[in-house]
């Protein structure tokens, strides 16, 4: 086994009450990739923040390789001192280092270089920080939430980047199937100490609820011993004799250990607030567009959405996927085109950029916005530090200003706010941002058995593929040009849909290439022959194409009949992708043979001089 390129021994730090970090620690080989998973607030960034030099530990060892180099992806990059991304990222090379490397990593992460770093937004700054860690290739990389604000065909290519750098990595993310597609091993931090699994996140959450399992046998067991040692220390008859002082002592110390024990965090509880059932049709959009700068992000689309829907909406950033959201909700107007929103709603809103909270705040206004110690859930007075513990929240934080929450924690508080307001339509704009694995289950759960409607917007490809019934995507992932459409299901069947719809695609374009071939006049058996005449098959189609054209305009215009019924997709989305899949079937038939008709044409003119 190759030596460690870097290793913690027996890390421990603490800010005061329960150690954050109490004997954690791991060892990295050269080219493993690490994704170190654990609760919010476990400890996860400090940890990484010590691996890479900026925290010091209290007690234990750190030993990083000499002649190792080592890039930390900072959550807020400092800018200072640079005119453009591309001089920031560039700064990040060693002296041997590609400068090519930086122009092809801002490309890919859709940057250009000539942005002023004072005026990037946050998803920019984050591509920004990425392009410059990873432009040197070094040989430790760590990355903490390295996907947040990236779009699904980023997310994708940085799999591929990772997959195939020869960096060791040490990652933490929320996203499950980067995890998976990434990690080759894992490391649990859990009150404040770390186990590892030698295997990628797919195996990670069997062995958690093994491990929790056998821990709580163990508990199980030595409460058994205790009760045991006592029944002898009061009726044994060696007792009442004398003391046997040995036994005596380890019952004290198996007493010791069963208080000592600290379970592991406990899960949210919570459920949406009641709320009057909402009508049937809950969103009507018909033939809505909308354009900034003349640049299309929605042309004319039609959608009704029904109680009980749950649909996503994905695609890369700046696609307009928050702009359509908005529309279909009314909060802004489309520039030709009605929505009609339906009766009884009680809507309840999640932004991505957490627009709601002021960091001033604390815990307890924010929840019961300034009303006192009391908020209404599901028809029940609570008081605010009960319902703060339901959320992992101590009652000590109810005074604690919400600035001074990680990420996480105040991703959580939000959820905390919108799960106590009765809601009957959810709108969740990247919810699953900063949340922990446990957490995100419990949101999932949610979403999928929520008796109401839900719109959300995500890149989480696997959250998607367990909450929405439907998916809304441009119809060019690569070039978004304002058209949208649905798919049925999540986003894996969204993907098998496009995939079958390209490889018909691409055997409608071979079989319209082997025809024109068929008809062409050069180097082919089916080329005029030498006395200047069309062959028989030539003749033929020539004959009957136009018959063949009229019936098959006539199987268009039948199809787009049945397609223009506007509860079609509401009573069997199944027969409406179905009659969609055989209008650009029949469309590119026609096209074919609107060519192949007239290559004849013209080579019998020719032919006849």
């Amino acid at each position: 086994m190759a030596p460690p390129i870097l290793k913690l021994d027996d890390i421990f730090l603490s800010f005061g009450g329960t150690p954050l970090l109490n004997g954690a620690g791991f060892q990295l080989e050269p080219g493993e990739r690490l994704c170190l998973v654990g609760r919010n607030g476990s400890g996860k960034s400090t940890l990484m923040k010590i691996a890479a030099g900026l925290v010091e530990a209290q007690s234990g060892e750190v030993f990083r390789h000499p002649s190792a180099t080592i890039r930390y992806l900072h959550q807020a990059p400092d800018f200072d001192g640079f005119d453009t991304v591309q001089a920031y990222a560039e700064a990040g090379l060693g002296p041997g280092d590609d400068p090519y490397r930086v122009t092809y990593l801002l490309e890919h992460l859709g940057l250009t270089g000539e942005e002023n770093p004072q005026h990037l937004s946050g998803g920019e700054a984050r591509r920004a920080a990425l392009a410059r860690v990873l432009a040197p290739e070094p040989d430790v990389l760590l990355l903490d939430e390295p996907t947040n604000h990236l779009d699904l065909p980023t997310i994708e290519w940085l799999e591929g980047e990772l997959q195939k750098s020869r960096s060791a990595l040490v990652l933490i993310s929320h996203d499950r199937r980067f995890l998976e597609k990434v990690s080759t091993a894992t490391l649990w931090l859990d009150r404040g100490q770390s186990r590892r699994l030698d295997r990628g996140f797919a195996h990670f959450e069997a062995w958690r609820d093994q491990v929790l399992e056998e821990e709580e046998l163990e508990q199980h067991k030595l409460g058994k011993a205790i009760e045991r040692e006592e029944h002898w220390l009061r009726y044994g008859v060696t007792a009442r004799r004398k003391r046997n002082m040995r036994r005596l002592g380890e019952l004290q110390d198996m007493r010791s250990r069963y208080r000592g024990h600290k379970g592991p965090q406990g899960t949210v509880q919570a459920s949406l607030g009641d709320a009057k059932e909402s009508g049937k049709l809950v969103i009507e959009a018909e033939r809505i567009t909308k354009s900034y700068a003349e640049r299309p992000i929605v042309l004319p689309f039609s959608i009704r959405v029904h109680r009980g829907d749950r649909i996503g909406l994905v695609g890369p950033n700046g696609a307009g996927k928050t702009t359509l959201l908005k529309m279909l909700t009314g909060q802004i107007e489309p520039d030709s085109g009605t929505v009609k929103l339906g009766t009884n709603l009680e809507i309840a809103t999640l932004d991505q950029r957490r627009e709601d909270l002021d960091l001033n705040d604390t815990l307890a206004h924010y929840l019961t916005d300034g009303r006192g110690e009391n908020l209404l859930v599901n028809g029940e007075q609570r008081h605010v530090t009960g319902y703060m513990k339901d959320f992992l929240f101590q009652p000590e934080q109810a005074r604690t200003p919400i600035r001074e929450l990680s990420g996480g924690e105040r991703a959580r508080l939000m959820l905390a706010r919108i799960l106590a307001r009765p809601a009957n339509l959810l709108i969740l704009d990247e919810p699953t941002n900063d949340l922990d694995i446990e957490t995100l289950d419990l949101l999932q759960e949610i979403v999928a058995g929520f008796p109401g409607t839900v719109i959300l917007v995500s890149h989480d490809r696997d959250f998607l593929d367990r909450t929405v019934t439907s998916t809304l995507a441009p119809a060019d992932p690569e070039m978004p040009d304002g058209r949208w459409i649905e798919y049925a299901g999540g986003y894996t069947d969204m993907l098998a849909q496009r995939k079958t719809a390209q490889d018909d695609r691409r055997r409608q374009e071979k079989a319209e290439k082997e025809k024109v071939a068929a008809v062409s006049p050069a180097g082919s058996p089916e080329g005029p022959k030498a006395k200047g005449k069309l062959s028989y098959k030539q003749k033929f189609a020539l004959d009957n194409l136009p018959k063949e054209m009229e019936r098959n305009q006539a199987a268009i215009a039948a199809c787009e009949a049945r397609m223009a019924d506007p509860n079609l997709f509401a009573k069997d989305p199944a027969q409406f992708h179905k009659l969609a899949a055989e209008l650009e079937k029949l469309q590119s038939n026609q096209s074919r043979m609107e060519n192949e008709w007239l290559e004849l044409e013209l080579l019998r003119e020719e032919l006849e001089g």
